[in-house]
């Protein structure tokens, strides 16, 4: 009897805790993995700890000539006058020579591809008139993404004092990367790219380790160490990775593919709510209708453990008394999706149509009738 009631007192205390381990140990400065669609954290180490970003800094180069593109500032079809300065570049190369004219495209791809420090120049002085101007746009744009503790002082990452960013603020510019401009990051899942006759792999591994993986970038320099930005995408769900001064080039790919095996293991994104479409009604006051659809601006999903999904509910929370006129997209209450009594999200609900109000003496009915319910506190 006693082994029959400590049995059940094990399997109750079991059921009781969560099925979700902690996340894998790694040998890392900092890290964090990001499910962008939700912004949901769902591991993290020293993510707000200021690291340098080495080659990571490309994704921001890329990312202000991918915005200047969208806006027609430029094409990428524009030819770039390859300057003395890009051509003499240290480090990692695209092979660009001094005094010739090299395409907007063919520069991203050395930049994405080959993470060619001669190319990150040539286009950034093509862009902002000087290095240093388009230095000043990439510390614009990082400010506007909310990069709290970003500063740059090159496009290339090549090692200054001044030159930092964090694995959170990575992971933030490549959600805003992949979501704002797709057709640019698909060029981040080629796996080579010749030029100027020199054929050149990327450097990212995981794309040929992890069909999933679609990019994102290395970095290494001696103080950084090896980092990455990684990201993949299964079925509905993408994930980021951003993994900081790892102590070898092998580790940091490892090192991601354990936290992605983490976070597609354990954790699910699902979509609960679709844009414009009525789930919840309010009933109105003196207008020409007496209720309106209620539903959400934008898609909504979530990202938890995937144990957790089977204890969903939804809260409605919807004004009373409202009434006419009521405007298409005015917010009328919110909606709570809870998870084992935790609110998970919240989001305002909002009027679907436009309610026009009735005459002059069907409001004043309504207006009566309100005053006649307040009497007796009914609502």
């Amino acid at each position: 009897m006693k082994r029959l009631l400590l049995l059940v007192f094990v399997s109750s205390s079991l059921l009781s805790q969560s099925f979700v381990p902690n996340a894998p140990e790694l040998n890392l400065k900092s890290y964090i993995l990001l499910e962008p669609n939700t912004n949901t954290v769902i591991a993290e180490f020293n993510s707000d700890e200021l690291i340098e970003p080495a080659s990571m800094t490309k994704v921001m180069t890329g990312y202000v000539v991918a915005d200047q593109m969208e806006n027609q500032l430029i094409n990428q079809d524009d030819m770039v006058l390859v300057s003395e300065k890009a051509w003499k570049m240290e480090g990692s190369k695209m092979f660009i020579e001094a005094g010739k004219k090299v395409s907007i495209l063919d520069l991203l791809k050395g930049i994405i591809i080959q993470s060619g420090n001669d190319a990150s120049v040539a286009i950034a002085e093509y862009v902002g008139g000087t290095e240093r101007g388009f230095v000043d746009l990439m510390n614009s744009y990082a400010g506007a993404i909310g990069m709290k503790d970003t500063y740059f002082s090159n496009s290339t990452g090549l090692p200054d004092d001044n030159h930092v960013t964090s694995a959170r603020d990575l992971a933030k510019l490549t959600s805003k990367f992949i979501s704002n401009f797709p057709e640019m990051y698909s060029l981040y899942k080629e796996k080579q790219y010749t030029y100027n006759n020199i054929k050149q792999l990327n450097r990212n591994k995981l794309l040929w380790r992890d069909e999933s993986s679609d990019g994102v970038k290395t970095g290494h320099t001696s103080t950084a160490g090896y980092c990455l930005i990684g990201s993949a995408e299964r079925g509905n769900m993408r994930l980021i990775t951003v993994v900081a001064g790892s102590v070898s080039d092998n580790e940091r790919f490892l090192s991601t593919q354990r936290l992605l095996e983490y976070g597609f293991r354990f954790y699910a994104t699902q979509k609960y709510f679709d844009a414009n479409t009525e789930y919840s009604s309010s009933r109105i006051w003196g207008g020409r209708s007496d209720k309106v659809s209620l539903g959400v601006e934008k898609d909504i999903s979530v990202t938890l453990p995937r144990i957790e999904f089977k204890d969903i509910k939804v809260n409605y929370n919807i004004k009373n008394n409202v009434q006419a006129p009521i405007n298409s997209g005015d917010k009328l209450g919110t909606l709570e999706i809870i998870s084992n009594s935790q609110i998970v999200h919240t989001s305002d609900l909002i009027a679907l149509e436009d309610i026009e109000a009735k005459g002059f003496f069907g409001r004043l009915w309504s207006k009566f009738v309100l005053w006649i319910m307040s009497l007796f506190n009914f609502n």
